[in-house]
């Protein structure tokens, strides 16, 4: 069997930490938790319910919010979509504007798009050249009858960090709802929504170390009475998201926030070292770009461009496991539309690679990707990519 190469792509995935998983076994089979926590009255219903709520009271510790604000989902997908077509349908979807970015998850743009063609107007921003969405920004393009401002908290191909506090503060003047897609900033960057002013924010656990498909959203009270329900059939989560709860999800979901709260600052320090570590070590490869904001950022995830040499991006896969672009892109194999609005043609798009580190990252992995990206340059181009007279 062939050996597998270092995994360098916590960005797309997490692997679920094994304390997670003893809490979600927990939850399964007759001997374990496995009761209805939705409708049931009895014991075991009951015994899952207080399961259910003690995981929403874990997810909503580590994000400042108060636990009847936290409706589960099946992801941070799910989540933006009640938030967009949520918030659109209830005011009428017809007519209106709302504000995002070029470079969202294509979960918040594809879902834009859908408004657009239900007659609502959208407005796309250009990131500035660090990769970064301004307060000045979105109070350009703010217009009376803006009613959402859709923006991320962590770019998940840049790693950089916008300044949501201060996005919030000019969007809350406005009056208009400020909704968060915060799917690569929780458990990497303190979020204290009690203070922030942040109307809906969306959450998933498979990016914290938790199982995939659970999420959350977070409702804020200027956004109780403004969220129209996708998904219906019961009437579950105050109404806004029905359907029988995974008991085991929800639970693994808590708990991978829990441990997110307790090793926030000293995992966030450790891989700050690691990243150190690695772009010290790539210091002297010609022409290497590190695209976004060099200080507005997460350590967890770099975006790295070869701007001259070969790069065998054959052989550096072999070596590592990382992603030539975001996740969200991969199924089409086009060029990264976050690198484009950069300014990146499709050359260099396809000369950049994205590194994600995580929990599981050690230093000799950090010594050893180093190497493997230094050779993938070094290594001769393959016969056909060789110019002929």
């Amino acid at each position: 069997m062939n050996e597998l190469p270092l995994y360098f792509d916590y960005a797309a995935t997490t692997p679920v930490d094994e304390r997670v998983i003893q809490v979600m076994v927990e939850c399964l089979g007759f001997s374990g938790n496995f009761g209805n926590p939705a409708s049931s009255t009895h014991a075991f219903g009951q015994r899952a319910r207080q399961t259910v709520e003690q995981a929403r009271q874990q997810v909503a510790s580590l994000v400042g919010a108060s636990p009847e604000q936290i409706v589960w989902t099946s992801g941070a997908t799910e989540s933006n979509n009640l938030a967009l077509k949520g918030v659109a349908q209830a005011r009428g979807i017809s007519g209106g504007h709302v504000i995002t970015s070029q470079i969202e998850h294509k979960a918040v743009l594809d879902t834009a798009r859908q408004l657009q063609e239900a007659g609502v107007a959208v407005t796309y921003l250009v990131p500035n050249a660090e990769g970064l969405i301004t307060a000045a920004m979105v109070s350009e393009v703010l217009r009376e009858d803006t009613f959402l401002v859709s923006l991320m908290l962590v770019n998940n191909e840049l790693g950089t960090l916008n300044d949501i506090a201060a996005i919030g503060q000019r969007v809350r003047e406005h009056g208009a709802l400020f909704h968060v897609d915060a799917a690569q900033g929780a458990g990497k960057v303190t979020i204290d929504l009690a203070r922030l002013p942040v109307d809906l924010m969306s959450f998933s656990a498979h990016k914290v170390y938790g199982p995939k498909g659970i999420g959350a959203l977070y409702v804020g009270p200027r956004a109780q009475q403004k969220l129209h329900a996708q998904i219906h059939g019961g009437g579950h989560e105050g109404g806004l998201r029905s359907g029988t709860l995974a008991t085991h999800q929800i639970a693994g979901m808590g708990t991978a926030f829990a441990l997110a709260s307790e090793h926030l600052e000293e995992e966030v320090a450790r891989i700050h070292q690691l990243r150190q570590r690695l772009l010290e070590q790539l210091a002297d490869v010609p022409g290497l770009r590190l695209n976004g904001s060099p200080t507005e950022r997460i350590p967890h995830t770099l975006s790295l461009t070869f701007v001259e040499g070969e790069f065998d991006a054959a052989a550096l896969g072999r070596s590592l496991a990382y992603s030539a672009t975001s996740a969200c892109n991969s199924a089409s194999q086009a060029p990264s539309h976050v690198l484009l609005a950069l300014g990146h043609d499709a050359r260099l798009a396809g000369r950049t690679i994205r590194l994600s580190l995580g929990r599981f990252t050690s230093e000799q992995d950090i010594d050893r990707a180093a190497s493997a990206i230094k050779a993938s340059l070094s290594a001769p181009a393959p016969f056909w990519a060789v110019a002929r007279p």
